[in-house]
């Protein structure tokens, strides 16, 4: 397991133990975390399961692909570290890790 804490807008934290090859956003989402909306159920298509990956956590993440980076552009959001939290797997080099969500996922 892997811990991943994610960081509501308003500062409250939420700590779960994620099972490795889960996407970040299962792994929320089963956890009853509600700032993640994740209305597309993970396939990439809605950009309501964003979250903030700070700086020096990215080299552990593998870059994002074309169709996340087109959702992310759709979404408007200009945050360098955003990425959707459905195309990040959880992984043993991402234990620890803290990601702050945005206001909305809207």
């Amino acid at each position: 397991m892997v811990k991943i804490t994610y960081i509501e807008d308003n500062g409250e934290r939420h700590t779960v133990d994620a099972p490795l090859g889960l996407s970040m956003m299962k792994a929320a989402v089963n956890q009853g975390i509600e700032a993640i909306v994740a209305e597309c159920g993970g396939n990439c298509a809605c950009g309501t399961c964003r979250v903030y990956i700070p700086e020096e956590w990215r080299d552990r993440l593998q870059p994002p692909e074309e169709s996340e980076s087109e959702m992310i552009q759709y979404s408007g959001d200009e945050d360098p570290g955003v990425r959707l939290s459905c195309q990040i797997p959880v992984t043993e080099e991402l234990d620890g890790i803290e990601v702050r969500m945005p206001k909305s996922q809207y």
